[in-house]
């Protein structure tokens, strides 16, 4: 019977899984590495003010209404959401700006102005598309164990089939964006969604388009920033008995009887366990980080997703109507991507991504210097080429040159940067990769490790494994690998 789990990485799958086997009444120990909990959910603190670091988009609250209301809660008692009315606002330059927004009919109107009626209807199309897509997998793929293209087929049955062959697999994000729109900035906006996986539109499939729908279901503005997410699952993990311990890294997963016996901090010290959940990236176990047992059973990740460079400041911003997501688009998307994937470079032209952290959708600016947090993608090379001072400069000239033209100014009192060899050192075996293997061909999706993997005792949980990137499917990985112990633990821990 298991009786004690050691949880390594508080990042929200971590979290998840320990909240919820808390709960049923297992010993939990949760060991971090970092000073805090969170993982990629992270803060940064910049002339005394924090602000999120990692990611900031918050969708899919269902996911945690249901996770808090199987730890006995509400999601509402624990963080205050607002609904943003405005999704992102985009611009390529001084006088081409489009936003997006929660009702698809004022979006509609918008791309109309902004591109014509012919493009109204196209984006109409592909709502309709997008939702068909995310109905035809929330249930089989995102909630289900680890599906494969043959149980998603036979979860659909024969009168399914057609809904799985219109969500055309086989078809790249690019390809299908073309079928409804012939704007190439309108395909290079809904193209983007590729990367909230760490994805090349080009590659990857069109499946992804379903991220339109979600949100279209909703973005939400979590009062004090992404991380209380995080700080309310830990807060609810230790209520049920969890014992967190921070600055605790491990060194390996041991291995006795032919199953995880516990793991070995880098102090020395031996914290047993019945069972082992690892919040880490796939690719860290794979590549041996914790252990030749742990190495073993968990299979070497296809490749890496993208990794970014960051500049978290607080700075004074004029000129530009800053919403809360803003995207300023590169000129040339394929040649973007061409660096990013072909070349392995910081992107000579980037696109650049600005949180806002002090804007909603009140459309007066804050006053004074305000919380910024400015991403462009890179490669996720940050082991084996770190980008020294002299490659990130020009980049930064470059992504902030483009904010300029647009009509934005920034005069910054504090920054911070991170590059792939900051994020890479956060994450070992990742090379700053933040998505874990990137989603490009009908069959990624279906060869990222499930919950269970080779070694008796030892489960997955994170945005490396099923059901993918980003903080609901994170926190889902975790619901996932709690099912998957207790239900082996119900079996007498034959059940693999």
């Amino acid at each position: 019977m298991v009786d004690r789990v050691a949880v390594i990485g508080a990042g929200i799958g971590g979290l998840s899984a320990a909240a919820l086997l808390a709960r049923q009444g297992l010993a939990v120990t949760v060991l971090e590495r970092a000073a805090a909990p969170g993982g990629k959910l992270r803060e940064e603190h910049v002339g005394g003010r924090r602000l999120d670091a990692g990611p900031t988009v918050f969708t899919m609250r269902w996911v945690f209404d249901e996770l808090f209301e199987a730890l006995g809660t509400a999601l509402d008692s624990h963080v205050t959401l607002a609904r943003a009315d405005v999704l992102a606002r985009h611009a390529w330059s001084a006088a081409e700006r489009l936003d997006l927004f929660a009702g698809p009919a004022r979006t509609a109107e918008a791309i109309a102005a902004f591109a014509g009626p012919a493009e109204a209807r196209g984006f109409r199309e592909f709502c309709a598309r997008a939702r068909s897509t995310y109905r035809t997998l929330e249930g089989p793929f995102i909630r289900g164990m680890r599906p494969t293209p043959l149980s998603l087929a036979a979860s659909a049955g024969l009168s399914g089939l057609g809904g799985l062959w219109r969500i055309a697999p086989f078809t790249t994000l690019w390809k299908a964006l073309g079928e409804h729109f012939t704007d190439p900035r309108l395909r290079q906006l809904f193209g983007r969604y590729a990367t909230y996986v760490g994805a090349s539109p080009f590659l990857a499939p069109a499946t992804l388009m379903l991220i339109a729908h979600v949100e279209q279901e909703g973005v939400w503005l979590v009062e004090g920033g992404m991380h209380r997410i995080a700080a309310a699952l830990a807060a609810l993990a230790e209520a049920e008995g969890a014992t967190f311990r921070y600055g605790a890294e491990v060194a390996e997963v041991t291995v006795r009887g032919g199953r995880a016996a516990g793991v070995r901090l880098l102090n020395g010290e031996a914290v047993p366990a019945n069972a082992v959940v690892a919040n880490a990236d796939a690719a860290a176990l794979s590549a041996g980080l914790f252990g030749a047992g742990a190495a073993r059973a968990v299979p070497r990740p296809g490749g890496r997703s993208l990794s970014a460079v960051t500049w978290a400041m607080v700075a004074e911003a004029g000129g530009f109507p800053l919403a809360r997501h803003t995207v300023f688009f590169s000129a040339d998307y394929a040649a973007e991507f061409q660096d990013l994937l072909g070349r392995a470079r910081l992107p000579a032209a980037p696109t650049v991504y600005v949180c806002a952290q002090d804007r909603g959708d009140d459309a007066a600016p804050p006053a004074g210097p305000e919380r910024l947090l400015v991403l462009v993608n890179a490669p996720p090379t940050g082991d084996a080429n770190p980008f020294p001072p002299s490659e990130i400069a020009p980049c930064e000239t470059a992504a902030f040159g483009l904010m300029e033209r647009c009509g934005l100014t920034l005069r910054r009192s504090g920054c911070t940067v991170t590059t792939p060899a900051g994020w890479a050192s956060r994450f070992p075996g990742t090379g700053g990769a933040l998505y874990g293997a990137p989603p490009h061909g009908w069959a990624a999706s279906f060869s990222r490790p499930g919950a269970r993997t080779a070694l008796p005792g030892l489960y997955l949980a994170g945005g490396s494994t099923h059901p993918g990137a980003g903080v609901p499917m994170a926190a889902m990985s975790g619901r996932l690998a709690a099912a998957s112990l207790l239900s082996d633990r119900a079996a007498g821990g034959k059940a693999r």
